[in-house]
């Protein structure tokens, strides 16, 4: 079993779930008409730079897929 933790960058997030940046930050911003609570919140990893973590961002997907019908 693989308990590493990976933390995606912004151009690593977006590959994955295929949205663009500035989708990704109205997600992130409650002012946005687009703002989306339920999308996992990056992490600060060093002075300017941000991450999220992979497992939440796969379990967010997981839970979209949940969401269809």
């Amino acid at each position: 079993m693989n308990n590493t933790i990976k933390v995606l960058r912004i151009k690593d997030l977006i590959n994955k779930i295929g949205i663009g940046r500035s989708t990704i930050y109205d997600w992130l911003n409650p002012q946005s008409p687009r703002f989306n609570a339920t999308f996992p919140r990056p992490m600060k990893i060093g002075l300017s730079a941000i991450g999220w973590l992979e497992h939440e961002v796969d379990a967010w997907i997981t839970a979209q897929a949940t969401l269809r019908s």
